[in-house]
């Protein structure tokens, strides 16, 4: 506890007090479920008393299956002790679709007629609930945005949209897409490298900085090298630099190498294949002929 009278606790009091670690409090306070009193003097951020009871209630809720969409909607009407039971009534609900969709996945697997593979898969998909579904992608959701602020908060939204969770009536590829999904998102190596992605997205992004710019600069990449392409224009070519040039101004051509390079990577790419899957939108195009322009022209520049 702060000891200035206040009675207000820092975020590490606040994860001793409740047993919950540092990390996910830090990103449930980022997606807006648990919002602090205020920051101290050095930026900290500063949890009432209050806060440690709201915290139980949020955990109570994901493990009972809800996004952290419903649990805004819940706590947004905690006020009286019929409110939270409403509330636990609202859980309960969201855990019985959790267990239909589980079901639904064991079904699929069955129609499919149980060979040795599918077995194994069927006792993977049975031994994850949906509350250990939610933990797994905000596991890995607070590990690689974990303090960076400066982030650009479509990227967040659309990491989160990616880690889909299963319909209500999956297809035998939408089972088998969430599986290598799973095991995708839990794999230190791939951690690793969207956390990378995410700290270079950061690096030069300023507090003014508008939400989706990110995603534009992408747009506008796979623009440009698409007409450069089919102009036969060749990446170490004079027009190719004026074309990177107008892309990225006075920027690093091997620094924004380096973020083009670590965006493309093989398991990014198939983290998007997978999620489309999983949504039911079908193949999404992947632009690798675009990128792999992209990549040699500014290759070319920063060589030149």
């Amino acid at each position: 506890m702060i000891d200035d009278g206040t009675g207000l606790l820092t975020i590490g009091e606040l994860a001793r007090a409740t047993g919950l670690s540092v990390r996910t409090i830090r990103y449930w306070s980022d997606e807006g479920v648990l919002t602090p009193v205020t920051r101290s003097a050095g930026g900290y951020r500063l949890y009432g008393a209050e806060s440690a009871a709201r915290l139980e209630l949020i955990r109570t809720l994901r493990e009972l299956g809800l996004g952290l969409a419903d649990v805004r909607r819940v706590l947004a009407g905690e006020r009286t002790v019929a409110e939270v039971a409403a509330a636990h009534v609202t859980a309960l609900d969201a855990q019985i679709r959790a267990l239909r969709v589980t079901r639904a996945v064991l079904s699929s697997v069955a129609r499919r007629g149980a060979n040795a593979q599918e077995t194994t898969l069927m006792n993977r998909l049975a031994r994850l609930s949906a509350a250990e579904r939610s933990r797994i992608v905000d596991d890995f959701m607070a590990e690689i945005f974990d303090g960076l602020d400066t982030a650009d908060p479509g990227i967040r939204t659309r990491l989160r949209f990616a880690a889909a969770e299963l319909p209500d009536d999956p297809t035998p590829e939408q089972v088998d897409a969430w599986v290598e999904l799973a095991e995708l998102i839990q794999d230190p190596a791939f951690r690793t490298q969207m956390r990378q992605t995410v700290e270079f997205n950061a690096a030069d992004r300023g507090p003014e900085a508008p939400a989706g710019t990110s995603l534009w600069f992408i747009s506008r990449l796979v623009q440009l090298a698409g007409d450069a392409l089919r102009r036969g224009l060749a990446p170490d070519a004079p027009e190719a630099a004026e074309i990177v040039r107008g892309l990225i101004g006075d920027a690093d051509p091997a620094a924004v190498l380096e973020k083009l390079t670590a965006a493309t990577n093989v398991q990014v790419a198939r983290y998007r294949e997978l999620s489309a899957v999983v949504q039911g939108l079908g193949p999404q195009p992947a632009h690798q002929e675009e990128f792999a322009w992209a990549v040699a022209a500014l290759a070319a520049r920063a060589a030149g």
